[in-house]
């Protein structure tokens, strides 16, 4: 039988709650002696529990300003399979199990604060953790690459047909025409509401928007609002409520849903345009545990990387990028600005997209912060004022009249314009879904190779600000196609990775603008680059494993996996700034300016004074609010209501 263990942290809390409720009856002179004694537990119990690394900092701080008799909603994490004893345990310490999952090794849990340090303690617990809130990030397929991608040599090209799209968001309003297939079948093929608000519908707007962009068809004006991939079949998992509001624990059970789910609908890609504040290190964030986990399944997860790219004032800032956006294996994407203009010469990344390193981070035995600082977005994508389906009666329009296009007055008909990484974040989920249509056996790790592989460095940008670049379907699609499909995790390292003897022209030309691609794939802290990326198979682009396990750093050095990545590959030592240099010029995926110099991003050795090095602009800073651009584009066409 298990027995309730008493630890002197424990005690030291029990000890503040008893002080803090007698306060108030206490004459002035007790209460100064109560209040000294309360100040004194309360510096011994913080100091104590800075040194316990299974605990949230976050959640630390809640427990500690808790009041006597409260309770905290958190995510506990299990060492191993979560079985009965388990249960019995978080009994023992006045715990309620209020989400469970088939296939995570964790628990909701409402528990009394008072017993949060003391469960950390036991062996059986790997983290714990706040049930936090997750909440929004605030002329398409040709400017994309995808017109091309689908129209090759004057042959059908890929519309994203057998590929489902999960999308975690505020609901899909169904009725919208935009999401008709070919037989004017609907294509949201199945429905499930995760907030308890029993509906599965859009009553805030912001998922119909989203699946729009994926996968819109190009019933409403004439074609002008298509989506990525207009005929892959969605799958509307309703995690945010009618605020447009979710919590970590309702994105678990989506996410523990497709899982289970998976193969009914072929679901290979999902799409999180949402995140919640990024504390915990990927290594211990529940949401990013459960995105590996997909990934390692063959799913392609898709996130935003944020919107909190400038300040209050203005100021451009570092190290935004929110959860689950931190997780190594997923895709994370930032915004790009098209000025509504098909051609890609004038594209830029916006002011508000989220820049890294992400500074997530764990705490180790001696009570110190050691900060992930990977570099992310992945890649960028357009996500300024896009024009997509809009839900009926929604909140965002109700609030806010002009975010109606004026497209058409029919409910099933309308087509509202957003801007944000969310936006962004389904086209690149919709890029994946036409790749998967046209080479099926791709791992995730291949897919997000391929993308960032053919992507176009934007110039002026550096690699925490656009990743590899802006986002290139024509080139992805293109390079897919030429992959093998006979390729496993028993591939010897170096075999060919095309069918094809010849590798593909590295350059793309969308409205008569050609760029080169990137021919590189950014890591966790740098960058590999050669044409040997798309033409030998690499140890990193099977299952189980991440991109940056081709890498080793360590002592400032950044070296290459021989056992994982083939001669001829080459290590970046530095961040680079891409000086945007069109194909035929030279080198595409480098530098006119160092971000930083010879130095390995990690803790303590480029944060200083707040300012990144290089870059007058750029500083670290907290949260902020989120600004958007105010560049007009991407205007709206009538709609004939044909």
């Amino acid at each position: 039988m298990l027995k309730k263990k008493h630890h002197p942290i424990a005690a030291r809390l029990s000890a503040i709650a008893i002080v803090c409720s007698l306060l108030p009856g206490l004459l002035i002179t007790d209460k100064t002696r109560a209040q000294s004694l309360l100040n004194l537990h309360l510096n011994q119990t913080t100091q104590a529990v800075s040194h316990l690394p299974k605990i949230s900092s976050d959640l630390v701080n809640q427990v500690l300003g808790a009041g006597l008799g409260a309770r905290v909603n958190v995510i506990v994490q299990s060492n191993g399979p979560w079985g009965t004893v388990l249960d019995t345990l978080i009994t023992l310490y006045g715990g309620q199990i209020t989400t469970g999952y088939n296939n995570f090794n964790l628990r909701a849990v409402n528990l009394p604060a008072s017993s949060v340090l003391a469960l950390a303690l036991d062996l059986k617990i790997n983290f714990i953790s706040p049930d936090r809130p997750v909440r929004l990030l605030g002329h398409l397929s040709t400017t994309t690459g995808a017109n091309a991608a689908t129209a090759s040599a004057g042959r059908p090209g890929p519309d994203g047909s057998g590929v489902g799209i999960a999308v975690l968001d505020s609901g899909i309003y169904n009725a919208h025409r935009s999401f008709l297939g070919a037989n004017s079948a609907l294509r949201v093929v199945a429905n499930k509401d995760f907030t308890g608000e029993r509906r599965t519908d859009d009553p805030y707007g912001h998922g119909t928007h989203v699946a729009g962009i994926a996968a819109g068809n190009a019933r409403i004006s004439s074609g002008d609002y298509l989506g990525i991939a207009p005929n892959a079949s969605l799958i509307n998992l309703r995690v945010l409520n009618s605020q447009g509001a979710g919590t970590t624990s309702g994105l678990l059970s989506a996410l523990d849903w497709v899982i289970t789910n998976r193969s009914n609908h072929n679901i290979r890609v999902i799409n999180m345009s949402l995140g919640a504040p990024a504390v915990d290190s990927y290594k211990n964030d529940p949401i990013c545990k459960a995105v590996r986990q997909l990934v390692n399944k063959g799913t392609v997860v898709v996130v935003a990387a944020g919107n909190n790219g400038i300040d209050a004032s203005g100021h451009k800032i570092y190290g935004q990028i929110h959860s689950p956006g931190i997780e190594p294996s997923a895709i994370t994407v930032g915004a790009a600005n098209t000025y509504g203009t098909d051609s890609r010469a004038d594209d830029t990344v916006t002011t508000y997209s989220s820049r890294g390193p992400t500074r997530s981070y764990w705490t180790d035995a001696n009570g110190s912060r050691r900060y992930d600082n990977l570099i992310k977005p992945d890649i960028v994508a357009p996500g300024n004022k896009l024009i997509a389906a809009e839900a009926v009666d929604n909140l965002l329009v109700t609030q806010y009249p002009d975010l109606d296009a004026g497209v058409s007055d029919v409910a099933t008909r309308k087509m509202m314009r957003l801007s944000g990484t969310s936006m962004a974040a389904p086209v690149a989920a919709g890029a994946a879904a036409l790749i998967l249509q046209t080479n099926g056996r791709l791992t995730p790790n291949l897919v997000k190779a391929v993308m960032m592989y053919t992507a176009q460095p934007l110039a002026g940008y550096n690699m925490l600000e656009q990743g590899a670049g802006q986002l290139n379907i024509e080139g992805a699609v293109r390079l897919a196609k030429l992959i093998r499909t006979d390729l496993t995790n028993s591939t010897p390292l170096g075999a060919p990775l095309l069918s094809s003897t010849e590798a593909p022209l590295s350059e793309t030309v969308i409205a008569d603008y050609t760029f080169g691609w990137s021919q590189g794939i950014v890591l966790n802290y740098t960058y590999v680059t050669g044409s040997g990326l798309a033409t030998y198979y690499q140890k990193i682009y099977g299952t189980g494993v991440l991109l940056s396990d081709g890498v080793i750093a360590g002592d400032g050095v950044i070296a290459g996996d021989t056992t994982r990545l083939t001669e001829g590959i080459q290590i970046g030592q530095n961040i680079m700034t891409s000086n945007g240099v069109i194909a035929g010029d030279g080198q595409v995926f480098c530098a006119y300016g160092i971000l930083l110099s010879n130095t390995l991003l990690r803790d303590g050795q480029f944060l200083g004074d707040g300012v990144i090095a290089g870059d007058s602009t750029g500083v670290i800073a907290g949260d902020t609010t989120m600004k958007g651009d105010n560049t007009a584009c991407m205007q709206s066409s009538p709609d004939p209501d044909i």
